[in-house]
């Protein structure tokens, strides 16, 4: 996810003030052509595709530099759904041949760096970036990034020494104070010393794997995931991202 960037001008005018205000957020990712009218299946990275995916909405697109597509926007014409599956059609692409030059393309939106979800206990992976993580008291490092996965969302925090994957779940991430700059977390015995066996993923993707199923026991409902982007991960994150942390039950 983009961050805001400050205007250098001295003196900027209504327009670039606004622009500068701006973050973005993934909200998608084009998978397949859908049949032979430039349709394209779309994997969602947002919990809100009701009012992200409307006739009119412009993405902007991120794809490789030698895509055609490369610094272009696309404007949504239509979402339909077929067996659950969101389907695009998109303003200017009539055909299947158009619609394969965008697949694998991540679609991303401009949203005010300020705005909050509507969800309780949800937030935009921009809000939690750089935030301090805090165990028993003490930092043991800062939110580097949310990655976005079918079963729940993932705070990947940057330490000392490594970075660490945290679950996103009550269980283990109790309080988001994003006010005081604060993620509060009840972490199982062994995630963060972890980070002394850098070296070996498979241990990772062990303590990980037994920290998700340690919050499954008390924490049975796990996230839908953002946004993003979700590839599901692609993150930068901005997926629209918005992470949601379930609440003891966005």
């Amino acid at each position: 996810m983009g961050d805001a960037c400050a205007s250098t001008s001295s003196t900027p005018t209504p327009d670039v003030v606004a622009a500068s205000r701006k973050t973005e957020l993934r909200v998608g990712r084009l998978t397949k052509a859908h049949g032979l009218k430039g349709a394209l299946k779309v994997e969602m990275y947002t919990d809100d595709p009701a009012s992200r995916f409307t006739p009119g909405a412009v993405f902007t697109l991120q794809v490789p530099d030698d895509s055609p597509w490369a610094g272009k926007t696309v404007e949504l014409a239509e979402l339909r759904w077929y067996n659950q599956q969101p389907v695009a059609f998109f303003v200017g692409i009539e055909d299947r041949t158009a619609a394969e030059t965008l697949v694998k393309a991540i679609l991303w939106v401009s949203l005010d760096p300020d705005a909050l979800p509507e969800e309780e206990d949800a937030w935009y992976d921009h809000q939690l970036v750089g935030l301090s993580v805090v165990r028993d008291g003490h930092e043991v490092g800062r939110v580097a990034r949310v990655d976005h996965f079918p079963a729940q969302d993932l705070l990947i925090v940057s330490t000392g020494s490594g970075e660490v994957m945290v679950p996103f779940v009550t269980a283990i991430v109790p309080s988001v104070d994003v006010v005081s700059g604060v993620v509060t977390i009840t972490p199982p015995e062994g995630l963060f010393e972890l980070t002394a066996d850098a070296d070996d993923p498979e241990t990772s993707r062990d303590v990980v794997a037994d920290a998700d199923a340690d919050a499954d026991t008390t924490d049975a409902d796990t996230t839908d995931a953002d946004t993003t982007d979700a590839d599901t991960t692609d993150a930068d994150t901005t997926a629209d991202a918005s992470a949601e942390k379930p609440a003891d039950e966005s």
